[in-house]
């Protein structure tokens, strides 16, 4: 009879940056109920420590590193080995939309600032780029380790108002799977890499599009919920248990995956 699975990160280290943000901070939350020991990196430094406080029980080790600097995240590398020896996980969470890339309701896509472009490309696939490069060689080089990065709905299917958004969380999934490949050439079955779709998760970005000043939904959300199964928005912790199986052993025969966490919105056609 097999064994089952072994969803435990005990002994293990995870690596999550956007640790500071709503999606992060979740996530960094069920690693460590998991057993696993944190660095918890992000810009914001004042939020930052206020997550790491709030995670009572399990290590920490908060670390200020822009995800758009490999600069910094080498400087953060390096501090984390020599805390704890070893990567076995990291979780890309750093990104999102900015306001500048977000077309008006009345607006066009034309209205979109070169700057703003660049701004949304950068924080999203510049900034899982990079923590990938700098960190894929220590993941390598323990027990097995896993990347998760952070997609979106958008990827999948064309949204409103946010096209350089759905398109950076694109090239997030495309990168997903090249990199699933060529780290398994390098590295066998050793280091895998997937990323999780979230739908559509109400957060300081995205709340005025979703949500009126009384906490009832725009006319975007209404819509968004008549599409959605589920009949809800996402919450925080509805990642939780996707983030752990993928960085856990449970999944050591994953890699090149998108997994959606959105409610059933992907799947419904609107009829």
């Amino acid at each position: 009879m097999s064994a089952a699975p072994d969803f435990s990160l005990d002994g293990r280290v995870a690596v999550v940056t956007g640790a500071s943000g709503a999606l992060g901070s979740a996530i960094a939350r069920a690693l460590g109920g998991a057993g696993a020991r944190l660095a918890l990196l992000a810009r914001r430094t004042d939020a930052l420590y206020r997550v790491a406080g709030e995670l009572a029980g399990i290590e920490t080790l908060p670390l200020a590193a822009d995800v758009l600097s490999a600069e910094a995240l080498g400087t953060a590398r390096e501090a984390i080995l020599a805390r704890f020896g070893r990567v076995d996980a990291l979780v890309c969470a750093a990104g999102g939309n900015v306001p500048g890339a977000t077309v008006a309701a009345d607006g066009s896509f034309g209205d979109v600032e070169e700057d703003a472009f660049r701004a949304a490309l950068d924080l999203n696939l510049l900034g899982t780029w990079l923590p990938c490069q700098v960190f894929a060689e220590a993941l390598a080089a323990g027990d097995g380790g896993a990347i998760v990065t952070i997609s979106s709905t958008a990827a999948q299917r064309a949204l409103t108002r946010v096209p350089v958004y759905g398109a950076a969380k694109a090239g997030i999934e495309s990168l997903t799977r090249s990199l699933a490949v060529e780290l398994a050439r390098r590295h066998g079955d050793r280091l895998r890499v997937n990323a999780l779709a979230p739908g559509f998760f109400v957060g300081d970005q995205n709340r005025a599009l979703l949500l009126r000043d009384d906490g009832s939904p725009t006319e975007r959300g209404e819509t968004i919920l008549a599409h959605t199964p589920a009949g809800r928005f996402g919450e925080p912790d509805d990642l939780a248990g996707a983030a752990v199986w993928l960085c856990s052993p449970a999944s050591r025969f994953v890699t090149g995956t998108v997994i959606p966490v959105d409610g059933g919105f992907g799947a419904f056609s609107g009829v």
